[in-house]
């Protein structure tokens, strides 16, 4: 296959409210779109970093750097579309995960494409439909909360997950709890959290949650092990979970019973699916996890959410549930009864709007082979 030209182009979309979690806040949503033409066909990525230190040392500007510095450049000098000698040589970077997943993931649509294959096939998945669930940011109040799992329960997701940090957590719990009854509930506190918190753990044990996702910080892998041990609750690592070593590492010691798998924080898919199959071996559970991103990227996680580990609710929304509009046709919608139904079609099924990009598009490169 012979790589005619990609480019990127770095977007940026409003969301509906903020996204809060215990680190900040955001309001608009930036996403670096990787496209690549080959053999008269098309694939598209993302890489979609969260801005300032939000979430990890990735931010727009950096990977915006990496991919056409470094990674774009590097590709064209002698491209691959096999996507697990692709996946090893981006291991040869140090950092840059967000990067490496939208070259990758633009590999992946592209081969699928030119085999006329859905992405589900190419990965090892199945053709099913997929369990969304909605997380909710941090709320000005409880109030604003409740009304929000009443707003996404109707809706029909299938679980609720909501954020919490150290003086915001059990009362909200309750709140859920005597509102809704015993609904699928799990509560997400980004790393917030140590051991010397014992008393609220204790407390929200009580609650049956479904999980409590990264209490501690990410590189306390001990620590977690721990406090897993003290918990009848699953404990689910996220930003641990941030590469094949961390999983390792967590499945020997204990650290938790459920991991949430992250395309762009794993690096790519092919780093994701062993990610999972790690996970698979070990009797641990995995649903995929999101930030949220824009469509795209959505997409792509909706094809690997179909592998056999992913037996919990995925984070991946319908598109409106956080964006004024999104960047594929059709748009991710979620069925009243919870369930996203995958498009047909060869590659990630959904169509990528050039308007839309030319309408929010901040920054446009092109790199001719």
């Amino acid at each position: 296959m012979r790589c005619q030209l990609i480019r990127l182009h770095w977007i940026r979309i409003s969301l509906h409210e903020p996204f809060r979690i215990s680190n900040g806040e955001v309001s608009e949503r930036d996403a670096i779109l990787v496209e690549i033409e080959a053999n008269g066909a098309t694939g598209w990525g993302e890489a979609a970093p969260m801005p300032g230190s939000f979430y990890s040392d990735d931010t727009p500007e950096s990977t915006w750097e990496f991919l056409r510095q470094r990674l774009v450049p590097s590709f064209l000098e002698n491209p691959s579309f096999d996507t697990k000698r692709l996946s090893d040589w981006l291991q040869g970077f140090n950092g840059e995960p967000f990067a490496k997943a939208g070259l990758e993931g633009a590999v992946w649509d592209l081969a699928a494409n030119v085999e006329a294959k859905p992405l589900w096939q190419m990965l090892g998945g199945s053709n099913r439909p997929i369990e969304s669930g909605a997380a909710i940011g941090l709320m000005r109040t409880t109030q604003e909360l409740l009304e929000r799992v009443e707003k996404f329960l109707g809706e029909g997701y299938r679980r609720i997950k909501i954020k919490i940090e150290p003086g915001r957590d059990v009362e909200l719990v309750r709140a859920i709890r005597e509102r809704f009854g015993d609904i699928p509930l799990m509560v997400d506190a980004n790393a917030s959290y140590t051991l010397e918190h014992k008393r609220i753990f204790g407390e929200l044990d009580h609650f049956g949650l479904m999980m409590i996702e990264q209490p501690l910080a990410r590189e306390a892998i001990a620590e977690h092990a721990e406090l897993q041990r003290r918990l009848r609750t699953p404990i689910c690592l996220d930003e641990s979970a941030e590469s094949i070593p961390a999983i390792e590492e967590i499945i020997r010691a204990g650290s938790g019973r459920i991991l949430n798998i992250k395309v762009q924080r794993m690096g790519g898919l092919w780093q994701a699916r062993r990610a999972h199959d790690l996970a698979q071996k070990a009797g641990i559970p995995c649903w995929v996890g999101t930030m949220p991103e824009l469509g795209v990227a959505s997409a792509q996680g909706l094809h690997l959410a179909t592998l056999p580990n992913f037996t919990l609710p995925s984070d991946i929304e319908a598109s409106a549930r956080w964006y004024a509009d999104d960047i594929i046709s059709p748009r991710i919608e979620i069925s009243g009864q919870g369930f996203i139904e995958l498009p047909g079609g060869a590659g990630m099924g959904y169509a990528v709007d050039r308007r839309k990009i030319e309408q929010y598009r901040l920054r446009l490169e092109e790199f001719r082979a």
